[in-house]
């Protein structure tokens, strides 16, 4: 089962565009959500959280070459978690959003949207063709 999830929030880095073995592109950032509240006459900011997110193909290149540090986004995505192996045998775990998409918060930008053509030629997702690192 897999947990769907929507962030709006601040990159707290530039994408990291890669590509695996297999020419998939893969693109990593954070993002960063402080919630802030009224409390009588004054706002109080709540703990910020930070998420890790992973993107691929199309849109890991589309992330890498439109967004930058700093810049207020909008992910929807899935809660994944997944585990490996240490070069000296500890096993290791971390829990990202998988990205499903990715945009500007246009509540506090503007922006200029480029369409791209798809590699595949079919103009669908290939959402359930994710690769494991």
């Amino acid at each position: 089962m897999t947990t769907s999830i929507h962030l709006v929030g601040n990159l707290t880095r530039d994408p990291e565009l890669r590509f695996i073995p297999s020419g998939a592109a893969v693109a990593n950032f954070g993002v960063a959500i402080n919630t802030r509240r009224k409390e009588g006459n004054e706002w109080v900011d709540s703990d910020p959280e930070f998420y890790d997110v992973v993107c691929w193909r199309e849109l890991a290149e589309n992330v890498a070459e439109s967004l930058l540090k700093g810049q207020r986004v909008v992910v929807v995505g899935k809660l994944s978690q997944r585990s490996w192996q240490q070069d000296d045998g500890s096993t290791r775990s971390k829990v990202e959003v998988v990205a499903d998409s990715v945009g500007p918060d246009l509540r506090w930008a503007t922006a200029q949207v480029t369409r791209t053509e798809r590699s595949n030629g079919s103009g669908g997702y290939q959402n359930d063709q994710r690769e494991p690192f």
